[in-house]
């Protein structure tokens, strides 16, 4: 796993990329590079070797391990995280994030050899869910799993190219470690923004779907109610930039209101999206407090 020496952490999701036979670089300015997977010949050397999370990625088994020692008698859950197929397999197809491109390079793929795209992500699922299997093993009590950038797939590429590869991933956790709850997220995009493909995450078989900052938490428990998932839970979807720039009363009056929407249902509050980095720490703990506070009164 080459990073040239940068300050820059590797995002959680590639953290088994090397494990898997593939390399990628980080610069200075945080810009990530993998050398593209777009043939045959390139894929045959993510099938070189077999995947063993526990030797190439043994450091995340241990941060995980001495987690859950550290937190033994609190209320604290340790968590596991891990990329999805379709999300992962746009960065070693493009070779870097494909927003600026509106992921070209997979899209082109998917048109000339499609059975070379999906037989990519059928490989990155099979050993996404071994790599969960892995952290839970490890001491991660539950795994929150992450398709990013699905949402800028229409409904119908949706289903072709995420979803079949999200219920791998999920039913091979929970035929392994069934106990184990699957938290799923996917970011606002084009065609994900207002809660418009949140019954297709639910239909991965996960316990909770996390809802980004564009819709209320009231309007997704309806629209999963009314497709017949009373039983999954929510979490979200505190806006990041009124936790970034928003006054105190601003943070508690929205923070509250999510609450107060949840009404009795199984519910983890959360943010909509990933924090920003300009966060004051300040406001972060004021997000934390009000949470304690409310669901301790």
């Amino acid at each position: 796993m080459g990073s040239g020496g940068s300050l820059f952490r590797p995002p959680a999701s590639f953290r088994p990329l090397p494990a898997m036979g593939v390399d990628f670089a980080i610069s200075e300015g945080g810009a990530i590079t993998i050398e593209p997977i777009r043939t045959r010949e390139d894929f045959a050397k993510m099938t070189a070797k077999p995947f063993e999370p526990e030797t190439r990625c043994h450091f995340v088994g241990e941060v995980l391990s001495r987690l859950r020692t550290q937190l033994a008698g609190t209320d604290a859950t340790v968590l596991g995280f891990v990329g999805l197929p379709f999300t992962i397999g746009t960065y070693l197809i493009e070779g870097a994030t494909g927003t600026k491109t509106g992921f070209a390079a997979m899209r082109e793929l998917r048109e000339s050899d499609p059975q070379l795209a999906k037989d990519m992500l059928g490989l990155v699922a099979e050993r996404i869910a071994q790599y969960a299997v892995y952290q839970i093993d490890s001491g991660a009590q539950v795994i929150q799993v992450f398709d990013s950038w699905a949402g800028h797939l229409t409904p119908e590429e949706f289903d072709e190219w995420a979803a079949p590869y999200q219920r791998q991933v999920v039913s091979t956790i929970k035929e392994k470690r069934p106990d184990t709850p699957v938290i799923i997220y996917m970011a606002p995009d084009t065609y994900s923004k207002g809660g418009a493909l949140i019954e297709r995450l639910a239909s991965s078989g996960v316990n909770v779907v996390s809802i980004d900052h564009t819709i209320s938490l009231a309007k997704a428990r309806e629209q999963l109610d009314a497709a017949g998932y009373e039983h999954v839970g929510l979490q979200g979807n505190l806006d990041p930039a009124i936790l970034c720039d928003g006054t105190p009363e601003e943070i508690v009056a929205a923070t509250e209101d999510i609450l107060k929407q949840a009404a009795g249902r199984p519910h983890i509050m959360n943010l909509g999206h990933g924090i920003e980095a300009t966060t004051p720490e300040s406001n972060a703990n004021l997000f934390v407090k009000t949470v304690q506070k409310f669901r301790s009164a």
